[in-house]
């Protein structure tokens, strides 16, 4: 049986690879290629590998940098033709932003370095954002996202705060208050949301009360929808208008 097709982080780190300009030559040899290669067997993304020995080996993974001298205007040659549609798109997104490429892949890095993060994404579960490569950052760190949303010693003490300014816990987008709408089941209940963009996301940056936004569940899952593009300002907007 054949391994699952590569995956939106492994295409970002491959390319951050690729434009490196310490790469040196795209042969299954090359130490960086190696080590790259490690890297892809540590992340926290496939569980089912149906060909071990061959999954994310060195020369498979200069096979997935020799596909993208295809899409690469600088390179002369002809370049291979197995591509795929996400290979393009991802290389022409970073193309001009390549320190926005290095950043995101030195993030996804530090999770797979990091035993225990690493372990605590794999037990987040997956949701239409991950099954379609939805995040331009990739599924690491938008699991790190749902992570830090899920700490609850941090989400204990931002439901405190708002109690003790506004005696209630409501989203911040639609207002919605679970215990006035639902009585005592709905008591305490809401749900928090990372205000940090995926791009700007470090796992060494501790998560404050202010990096957080208290929002039901529906709202939250529509801030999901859009990581990258929508703030809990926007969505309120966006209800305010639907509502007129």
């Amino acid at each position: 049986m054949r391994n699952p097709k590569w995956h939106q982080d492994e295409i970002i780190l491959a390319l951050d690879l690729y434009f490196s300009p310490t790469r040196g030559s795209i042969d299954g040899k090359n130490p960086n290629i190696v080590e790259l290669s490690k890297i892809l067997s540590s992340l926290p993304l496939f569980s089912d590998r149906p060909d071990e020995a061959k999954f994310r080996n060195a020369n498979g993974v200069s096979l997935k940098l020799s596909n993208f001298l295809a899409f690469d205007p600088n390179y002369k040659g002809i370049g291979m033709t197995g591509g795929s549609k996400l290979d393009k798109e991802l290389f022409n997104t970073f193309l001009n932003k390549q320190n926005l490429l290095k950043a995101i892949a030195t993030e996804i890095k530090k999770v797979v370095a990091d035993d225990d993060l690493r372990k605590k994404i794999n037990s987040i579960e997956d949701d239409d954002m991950t099954y379609n490569d939805s995040v331009a950052e990739g599924q690491v760190l938008y699991k790190l996202h749902k992570v830090r949303e899920r700490n609850r010693e941090i989400v204990g003490r931002k439901k405190e705060q708002a109690l003790s300014l506004y005696g209630k816990l409501s989203c911040e987008a639609c207002v919605l208050s679970f215990d006035e709408f639902y009585g005592d089941i709905g008591k305490g209940f809401i749900e928090c949301h990372h205000l940090t963009p995926l791009s700007k996301l470090r796992i060494d940056t501790r998560t404050t009360l202010d990096s957080l936004s208290l929002v039901c569940s529906n709202c939250h899952r529509m801030l999901h929808r859009r990581i990258d593009t929508i703030s809990v300002q926007d969505l309120r907007m966006m209800i305010k208008y639907q509502r007129r």
